[in-house]
Parts: structure tokens; sequence; C-alpha cells
């Protein structure tokens, strides 16, 4: 993709802007996080069909995850997962120990409230490639320590 400055500062502009426009009462500022996943959702579709458009079909769903982990994580954030766990009934956990898009705020407690915010956009990327690749998910995020978090993958049996 593109240098990963470029696309810190897009990332960071597009959170300001939704942000401010539910302050101006554009928007309700519950709905703020929703916009965020959806855009990513959206990406994330079109971004997974460049990656696979000349690979060989997977095999299953942990084939899948893997994909994801490596190439997928790799193109967008310059670099692989760090951890990737299964419970093997549809639950996976993606641990990135140097989130990029975290890195740059502060590490103290204060900012934990303003992780969620820089997960979504990733949460819903995640979610569209996988919708993209067959596989319907709930993908939720949690940050305990700055710039390390985890992504959480539910698989919905259709």
């Amino acid at each position: 993709m593109a240098d990963e400055a470029p696309f810190q500062f897009l990332h960071n502009e597009v959170i300001q802007y939704i942000y401010k426009s539910a302050e101006s009462g554009e928007t309700e500022n519950g709905r703020n996080i929703a916009k965020l996943e959806n855009m990513g959702f959206r990406v994330g579709q079109g971004l997974i069909e460049r990656l696979t458009k000349d690979s060989a079909r997977f095999k299953d769903e942990l084939d899948i995850m893997k994909f994801v982990c490596k190439d997928f994580w790799t193109c967008v954030f310059k670099k692989q997962i760090d951890n990737l766990r299964t419970n093997h009934q549809g639950i996976y956990v993606l641990q990135d120990n140097k989130f990029r898009l975290l890195s740059q705020l502060s590490a103290g407690k204060q900012y934990l409230e303003h992780a969620p915010k820089y997960l979504a956009f990733t949460c819903g990327l995640v979610r569209g490639a996988l919708s993209n690749l067959g596989v319907k998910s709930i993908v939720t995020a949690e940050v305990s320590i700055m710039p390390a978090c985890k992504f959480q993958i539910m698989i919905q049996k259709m």
C-alpha cells in the first residue's frame, strides 16, 4: 500500500473529521464508531479482492485467518500479526504488540479511553476482508497496555 506516514495522517484526519462533525450536531456521538467501522469494512472488501485475485482458493477458515495475519496485515501495516490464537470453535484472537495506529498516542492510562476510535476502522477492515472471503464475523478490539492490542474475531456460522 502507500507509505506508512500518509496512511496514519489520513486515518487521523478521518477520525477527527467524524468526531468534529458530531460535535457540531451533524451526527449523534454514539454513531461515530459505527461510521468508522463501516468505512473500514468497505476498504477491507476492496483490498482483499485485490490481494487474492491471483491466489488459489483457501482450504478452510484457519487458512483464511493465516492469510489475514500474514499477507493482509503486512499490506496494510507493514508487519505481520505477532500472535494468532484460536479455540478451534470459531473464535480467533489476533495480537499486535506494537499496533501502528496506536503508536502515535502516549502510553499513559488516560489515553486508553481514546483507543476505541483508533481501532474501529481496523475492526471494519478485518470484518470486510473476511466478508469478501465468505466468512461472516464480528470483530472487536481490546487495549490494556498501549500500543499493544488484541482483535477478537467471532465467526458467525451460517
